[in-house]
């Protein structure tokens, strides 16, 4: 049921930190794709920047939508939108309907005006149905079998976004269903155990990916193999045969560097800024084409702003984003149930999650994943997605006193 929402019930400190990093993410973005001749030939409402705009304006009607719903009916349908989700993310993996852009990973179902993402909307769907799920008697939660189901509703989607593949996607879902499940009180010996699990897997794929030959290594997807040997420093010339001329080990040298490319360029620029920045529209790296312009607009934005606004503007990012969890934070505390706890949690460890790989994708201290900036990072199903969170979080604090 749709009722008006009175806007002193509004967390109003988010609010205004989401409106300062649209903000500055539509100036961003008109910075970083601006420099091509190609943009500047549109006509001012088909170029990339006013495109965000518009999805800030969607995001944000939907947004608001939500908040005049009680998140306890939304979790009513919670179930029916996560295997919705599941069955896009099948969908999507069939080769006439689902879409491949850049590096050929089938990621998006083209629409007529819309490049749909399946896996940014299953996120939220996700964190809803576990919520739901999670929002049961602690007793409940002792019982392996709990568990499991838990587990289970985690990595369907998690194995579905990893097939197409989109590992950055993927990846988010494990910090958010974890957090969730040790807020719902999930006994920690569980916890512990799953972890230990996938840190000891994790470990021995990685000594499969860096020290074994070719022949034995786990199947993946070679430019995702690059981009894991770039951030690890692995020389491609470990791989080669025993039996490699000169001029095959200068090519393998040569295909690394142009692997690094990106990431060594996202250093330069952010290290080129400074304290104060080169300006608005000034940057160097961004304008002459140093730091692609394929990437310079989504997954590289923060090393624009940081060439730009420098060490200062940097900061400024960051505390906009400090703001923004930390109030997802408060309102999960001042929730009146575990529900609207969980989904304030889950939104939270998500947003957490994708500033912490994107920015550390741009100074190298993670590898290139392809995950999104919220908000700052052009794109449709990320916008949309990044506002319908925090929707959850804005509805969560407005019908806090109802329950």
């Amino acid at each position: 049921m749709f009722t008006p929402v009175p806007r002193e019930k509004f967390d109003k400190l988010q609010i205004a930190a989401l409106v300062g990093l649209m903000c500055l993410g539509a100036a961003f973005v008109f910075s970083a794709t601006m420099v091509s001749q190609i943009e500047t030939d549109k006509a001012w409402f088909a170029q990339v920047w006013f495109r965000q705009v518009i999805w800030y304006a969607l995001g944000i009607g939907v947004a608001a939508a939500l908040c005049a719903v009680d998140y306890h009916s939304l979790a009513r349908w919670s179930f029916v939108a996560y295997w919705a989700m599941i069955l896009c993310l099948v969908v999507v993996l069939i080769p006439f309907i689902g879409k491949t852009h850049g590096w050929g990973a089938r990621r998006w179902i083209d629409l007529p005006f819309f490049q749909f993402q399946p896996s940014e909307f299953a996120k939220l769907a996700f964190i809803l149905a576990a919520a739901n799920f999670l929002a049961r008697p602690a007793d409940e939660l002792k019982q392996m079998h709990i568990f499991w189901k838990g587990i289970g509703l985690m990595m369907l989607p998690f194995a579905l976004i990893l097939k197409e593949p989109d590992l950055g996607s993927a990846l988010v879902l494990l910090p958010t269903g974890l957090v969730m499940m040790f807020a719902a009180g999930t006994p920690k010996k569980y916890l512990l155990l799953l972890i230990g699990t996938v840190s000891l897997l994790a470990v021995l794929f990685l000594a499969d990916l860096l020290f074994a030959p070719l022949r034995w290594q786990i199947p993946m997807q070679e430019y995702q193999r690059n981009r894991l040997l770039v951030y690890f420093g692995r020389d491609y010339t470990h791989f080669a045969s025993p039996n490699a001329t000169p001029a095959e080990l200068q090519r393998l040298k040569q295909r690394q560097l142009d692997d690094a490319y990106n990431v060594r360029q996202a250093l330069i620029s952010v290290g080129s800024g400074g304290l104060m920045g080169k300006g608005w529209r000034q940057g160097t790296q961004n304008a002459l084409g140093y730091l692609p312009r394929a990437v310079a607009h989504n997954d590289f934005i923060f090393s624009v702003i940081a060439e730009e606004e420098g060490f200062v503007g940097s900061v400024i990012i960051l505390a906009l984003y400090a703001v923004v969890l930390f109030t997802g934070l408060r309102i999960a505390g001042s929730a009146r149930d575990r529900l609207g706890k969980l989904v304030a949690v889950g939104v939270v460890t998500l947003i957490f999650s994708h500033v912490f790989i994107n920015i550390g994708m741009n100074i190298r201290i993670m590898p290139v994943t392809g995950v999104p900036l919220p908000l700052l990072s052009y794109g449709g199903s990320s916008v949309l997605g990044s506002l319908i969170a925090v929707g959850l979080m804005q509805n969560i604090h407005i019908h806090r006193r109802g329950y």
